[in-house]
């Protein structure tokens, strides 16, 4: 019996660099995509999404101004649509109360928490400019809205099978925790490129932005709910505001099972 000769090595094929993601340490601008000009609302969507290092490179370059508007553009968009959905919920004055409270509060937290950011990254040795941190603010809000516009039919869906304002809160914040991990993880790998020395001043900085925005949810309610006002009357910390919901909740249920 004859023997089968192989006729080709045992080794798997190699898998091409040309479609492996490029390494957080190469720094930006070495790879041709990452100098690939980013034109339009859209271009900086698809950017963001496919290939983060272009708007990162680009957000270095002296017209960056241009990028950082289209992406404050769509975040405003985004806000607005997503807000449109929560309004759904109780319909009236929120179809366009809750949009604007959502696109305004986003705006109004990212501009409280960027001196803070500026502070900290300069202390952690990061070498980027005020523009280019606006930028990677921009993009952090922009990145959190596209995924809110993703998670809308989902929201749509639930708002229109429910009527508990307490489990659509739970809902719409597990759907903005996510969006904003996924913002801050853009943001830190921005800043990777900037010779930071350290992530303790990022990650406190992050704390604080996570803060702030949980708080202007508070600050602008009623968001998912209705009120004949506009802005509560009422100061309330984020977590006191929970709970009063949560102690309504239970005396409710109590109430009809008596």
């Amino acid at each position: 019996m004859s023997e089968l000769t192989p006729t080709g090595s045992s080794q798997p094929p190699k898998i091409s660099t040309a479609i492996m993601e490029i390494s957080h340490s190469q720094p930006l601008g070495d790879h041709p995509d990452d100098r690939e000009p980013i034109s339009g609302p859209l271009g900086a969507v698809e950017a963001i999404l496919r290939r983060p290092r272009r708007v990162m490179y680009q957000l270095r370059q002296p017209d960056a101004g241009r990028l950082i508007l289209e992406m404050i553009l769509v975040t405003v968009v985004c806000a607005l649509l997503y807000g449109v959905v929560v309004g759904t919920f109780s319909m009236g004055t929120q179809l366009w109360a809750a949009p604007v409270k959502i696109a305004a509060g986003l705006l109004v937290s990212a501009l409280i928490c960027l001196p803070s950011l500026y502070i900290f990254t300069c202390l952690s040795g990061s070498h980027a400019k005020l523009s280019e941190i606006s930028g990677l603010t921009a993009g952090l809000l922009m990145l959190m809205t596209l995924l809110l516009i993703g998670f809308a039919p989902v929201a749509w869906l639930f708002s229109q099978s429910t009527n508990s304002t307490i489990w659509m809160g739970v809902l719409h914040l597990t759907f903005l925790f996510i969006a904003t991990i996924f913002g801050l993880r853009f943001l830190q790998a921005g800043f990777s490129h900037s010779r930071v020395r350290s992530s303790a001043g990022i990650f406190t900085w992050t704390l604080i932005f996570v803060l702030v925005v949980l708080q202007m949810t508070t600050a602008l309610r009623p968001i998912i709910g209705s009120s004949p006002d506009f802005f509560p009357t009422k100061k309330q910390f984020f977590l006191s505001h929970w709970g009063d919901h949560l102690d309504e909740a239970a005396k409710g249920s109590t109430s009809r099972r008596d």
